[in-house]
């Protein structure tokens, strides 16, 4: 990719909303749809290869890619080369959320490392707006994560940009946290917000979610599920995400 408006039209479909699923002959998930995201954080490095065909294989939809950079939160992971390397032998949707200080400056490598949607912190260090644009128009689905400490209210003037909402359900920066239940009335706030605007984007949740806070989730609204400890680190992943996506 030359640059970050370049669009990545092979892998995506624009619909009124925007960009909102990987084309692989399936019809394109929406908002009504249960989605399980497995949390690449909390598989085997040693192997990973393995783990991403894996999760595959136990019905995940799309693989969710937490990066951190030291700085935004106590924590680093990887960056946009694990990326690349996960989508050479993935065909799944890779979900990336940029737990970074700024990332509008490092925007255009994830672009190219082949993220299908970039999730940005309202409460990082960048002009939200124009980041949200910028992932949109290089044909990538534009997602936005609020911390749990941070009211709805600061992201109602951008939801007519983004294709994702994302309400953590632990302090982002490392994963195995307990799941914390007072973002459930935030959750529900944004699925009222969504429909009384008319719009169509994902609400993601992120943190503790297992067969059990899924479905306290998915009533309040969500319907995007990440999973990192209750799916990679299940004895049976396949039956983790059966459980997660009928709770």
């Amino acid at each position: 990719m030359g640059s970050d408006t370049q669009l990545r039209s092979e892998n995506v479909r624009l619909s009124a909303g925007g960009f909102i699923a990987r084309i692989s002959g399936e019809m394109p998930l929406t908002c009504h749809d249960r989605i399980i995201a497995p949390s690449l954080i909390a598989a085997d490095f040693s192997r990973i290869g393995e783990e991403v065909a894996r999760a595959g294989d136990a019905g995940a939809d799309w693989l969710h890619l937490d990066v951190m950079d030291g700085h935004f939160v106590d924590n680093i992971t990887f960056g946009p080369v694990l990326i690349h390397s996960v989508d050479a032998v993935s065909g799944l949707f890779l979900d990336v959320h940029l737990m970074i200080a700024r990332p509008d400056h490092y925007l255009t490598r994830f672009l190219e490392a082949g993220a299908d949607g970039i999730t940005v912190h309202l409460e990082a260090e960048h002009d939200v707006a124009e980041t949200l644009r910028r992932i949109r128009a290089a044909g990538c689905q534009a997602g936005l994560a609020l911390n749990p400490a941070t009211p709805l209210e600061a992201a109602l003037p951008f939801l007519d940009q983004i294709d994702l909402l994302l309400c953590m359900t632990v302090v982002p920066g490392f994963g195995g946290q307990a799941f914390m239940p007072e973002v459930l009335e935030k959750i529900h706030a944004a699925a009222a917000a969504r429909a009384s605007r008319g719009l169509g984007f994902h609400l993601e949740v992120d943190g503790g979610i297992d067969g059990t806070t899924a479905g306290r989730c998915a009533a309040a609204g969500a319907n995007v599920m990440v999973a990192g400890s209750a799916t990679f680190q299940a004895p049976d992943m396949a039956l983790a995400i059966a459980q997660i996506r009928g709770a």
